[in-house]
């Protein structure tokens, strides 16, 4: 299934996208797309059922905003430096375990919501993820098929950083990843019985059209199972949690001088093969 959320901010109503890419309205049986939604087969046995008997409303998808596909969103893991390209182009060793940070879930708008340039900044940066969404607690698995059983679904998630906030002020991460606007997510949550291999996936980003990262999910240190079994060592994780899983090499701080970083009025376009596409425009903060 893909399942979404459509309205405007603060709004938005739950929705699925049918086999025919007919936007389905899915308020009439439930309230939202969130942990507690993704937790609870019978709810998500109905909705596939109400989609297969054909009886779910239309809705009307022009000029209708998209959302996050996820409400509620408890927390925000991110993995750092998780492809070995990226790696190599920023210059850093290949990590023997995963690089943890996290995002404030406020970080998160939809995938065509504006992003923000924040003030002082000079080196705002791009990255492109494929991110997962848990459905079941997670805590000390063991198992790559306990890790992927914990996963309800997989989107596409934008990780904009802000390099010198990151790297140059005090040594804190946190300080350029959770800018407001900067973890842009969607369009769509699509469930694993559509995401049959998450390590096939083509990853890609455009910059007013260039094509800037242009990568594969093979291409991870830590693939998707191992990242969430990992992670549970270290934090119980909940339905409604998200993990960024890491970004391929082409990032603006990979480039030589001068470096590309973005600037108000650039467009950023990215993918993931299907799961959707995001457009953003920047602006001042």
């Amino acid at each position: 299934m893909k399942l979404l959320r459509v309205g405007p901010v603060g709004a938005e109503r739950p929705a699925l996208l049918d086999e025919d890419g007919v936007l389905r309205d899915l308020s009439d049986l439930v309230r939202d797309i969130d942990g507690t939604l993704l937790a609870d087969d019978e709810a998500l046995a109905r909705i596939r059922a109400a989609a297969a008997s054909g009886e779910l409303p239309a809705l009307d998808g022009a000029g209708l905003r998209t959302g996050p596909p996820l409400g509620r969103i408890g927390k925000v893991v991110c993995i750092g430096l998780n492809y070995h390209d990226h790696a190599r182009e920023t210059g850093a060793a290949i990590p023997e375990e995963p690089i943890i940070f996290m995002k404030a879930p406020d970080t998160v708008v939809g995938p065509d919501d504006t992003v923000l340039v924040p003030r002082g900044s000079q080196k705002t940066d791009w990255e492109v993820e494929l991110a997962v969404v848990i459905g079941r607690t997670a805590r000390y698995l063991e198992t790559d098929e306990q890790a992927l059983a914990a996963v309800a679904g997989y989107t596409v998630a934008h990780d904009v950083s802000e390099r010198a906030f990151q790297i140059e002020r005090g040594g804190q991460w946190d300080k350029g990843k959770n800018c407001e606007t900067f973890n842009p997510l969607g369009p769509w949550l699509v469930t694993p019985d559509e995401v049959p291999d998450p390590q096939a996936l083509g990853v890609r980003l455009w910059v007013n059209g260039e094509l800037k990262q242009d990568g594969t999910t093979a291409d991870q240190i830590f693939p998707v199972a191992e990242v969430v079994r990992y992670v549970s060592q270290f934090m119980t994780l909940y339905p409604g949690d998200v993990i960024n899983t890491g970004t391929p090499a082409g990032v603006a701080m990979g480039q030589p001088e001068p470096k590309p970083y973005l600037r108000p009025g650039d467009v950023v376009e990215l993918e993931v093969d299907g799961l959707g596409r995001q457009r953003q425009v920047l602006k001042d903060a």
